[in-house]
Order: structure tokens, then C-alpha cells, then sequence
């Protein structure tokens, strides 16, 4: 899995790769973490080249959440997800925590 952030005028946005799954969701929640505590509580995660996603990588999106959200500061967007990440969602119940977007400049723009 690959992870690439890129600091933008509003908020944070971080394309994502690969699976993400038990071996990889550890890696995630690493970097948005250290994302978070720098400050950034603004961030569009761009999906469109996640093919899988596992309880351990839908918690790691959920935990991140809650940070963000903590004190009204920001949230977690999901732009450019794919049916097969939908359906992941849908199944857990996390679609209602998360704005999801068709493409990243329309997340972006949420801000």
C-alpha cells in the first residue's frame, strides 16, 4: 500500500493505494495520525485506487473520524470510492459517518 499526502489550501488531501487490510491498516493509521497531530483535521482521502478494504482499514477510517470531528475541528471525506469500498461501508453501517464524493475536486471543494 502506498500513501501520498499533499497539503492544500483548505485541507489535506491523501491518495491512498493498494489494499487495506490487517498487514497494511497499522501503516494507515500511522500516517494519518501523525497527519492529524500536525494539525491538519481537514482531510479527503482519495480511494480510487483501493481495490479492498477489511474491518481493520474501515476502523482505521472510523478512528480517524472521531479525531477530526473532536471539538468541531474537521472530518474525514471520501472522495472517488469504488461500488466493491461502498458496499464495505454500507455492510458495516459507516456510510452516514463519512461524506463521500464521486471525484477529489468536488471533496475538495467541500471545504
Amino acid at each position: 500500500m502506498e500513501i501520498l499526502s499533499t497539503a492544500l489550501k483548505r485541507c489535506v488531501l491523501i491518495n491512498i493505494n493498494g489494499r487495506i487490510d490487517s498487514e497494511t491498516a497499522p501503516h494507515l493509521q500511522k500516517a494519518l495520525n501523525a497527519l492529524i497531530d500536525e494539525g491538519n483535521y481537514k482531510l479527503v482521502l482519495d480511494l480510487s485506487k483501493v481495490d479492498f478494504i477489511s474491518s481493520a482499514g474501515l476502523w482505521v477510517l472510523v478512528n480517524a473520524q472521531k479525531k477530526c470531528k473532536r471539538f468541531n475541528r474537521g472530518e474525514v471525506v471520501l472522495a472517488s470510492i469504488s461500488q466493491r469500498i461502498h458496499a464495505a461501508l454500507d455492510l458495516a453501517g459507516f456510510i452516514p459517518y463519512f461524506k463521500v464524493f464521486e471525484d477529489t475536486a468536488k471533496a475538495v471543494g467541500s471545504f
